[in-house]
Formats: C-alpha cells, structure tokens, sequence
C-alpha cells in the first residue's frame, strides 16, 4: 500500500506495532550465507551444546534485518532511511522464537542540509514471544516537508 506521510504528519509519541515472525533455522542459514558470518554460535548446534546458551543464536545483524523489514509495512513516497542509531542486541534470538516490533516516534527536527525536508526518528524495539526486549535501535528517516511539494 502507498501512503504519503510527510514530516509535519508525523507525531511525536505514536506507536506502532507490526505483525510476528518466526525465526527459523533457514534464515540463520540463509544469512550466514549472505554474509559470510559463519561464526559456530550460529551454526555449530552441537559446539552450541557446550555453551551458557546452550543451543544456536540468531545473528543480531538477521534480526535487525527482519525486525526493521516487519516495520514496513506501508510504502510511503515522501521518506526514506538515511540510517540507523544506536542498535543495541540485547537478548538472544533462538531458533522458533518469534518476534514482532514496536516503532515508537521519538523525535523529529530540521535537517539542516535542505529545509524542504526534515529528520524523522523512530524508537524500534524487536520484542520476542516473552514479551521481552532483543534488539532495540533508533531508526532515522529523511522526510520531505509538505510546504515545498507542488500538486
């Protein structure tokens, strides 16, 4: 679905939240593939074993992934990331857990390269079946002013 959201529209305090997603170990497959981390405390179950987690860990970089991915859930035209701030992996994401996120607006301001356009940052929290906290960052968006748009 495409919705135009610009700057002024966004309200600092909304909160969001997205549908869930189970993690699986093709995921953890699949990434450590992309990306080249074959690190064993993603992919060695047995050495896992020996381990205080005791099983295979998601990568923090999968789960960001698919945390930040779960959030976009509309296509809006008049944004877009310029990046992500202070990413903390706070728990462990284990194979069949399930998680969600929670976007919470926590700021907005001029940006100061181009007034037609203002900074937008989100609060994303990635919160699993237990309801706990695993991965939290703040996602900021260049968004364009609605003032300095024709039509």
């Amino acid at each position: 679905m495409v919705k135009s959201i610009f700057f002024e529209d966004y309200e600092i305090g909304a909160v969001r939240w997205s549908t869930g997603r189970t993690i699986t170990e093709g995921d953890i497959v699949l990434h450590a593939g992309q990306t080249g981390d074959f690190y064993p405390h993603h992919m060695d179950a047995e050495w896992c074993k020996t381990q205080p987690f005791g099983q295979r860990v998601a990568h923090g970089t999968l789960i960001l992934s698919i945390g930040i991915g779960l959030t976009a859930e509309e296509i809006n035209p008049e944004a877009f990331s310029y990046g992500y701030d202070r990413v903390r992996f706070i728990k462990p994401v284990f194979i069949g857990d399930t998680i969600r996120a929670r976007v919470t607006l926590k700021d907005k301001r001029d940006y100061p390269k181009r007034a037609e356009q203002g900074l937008v940052v989100e609060a994303c929290e990635v919160i699993n079946q237990k309801n706990e906290t695993v991965l939290a960052c703040e996602h900021v968006l260049l968004a364009n002013r609605r003032a300095n748009r024709s039509g």
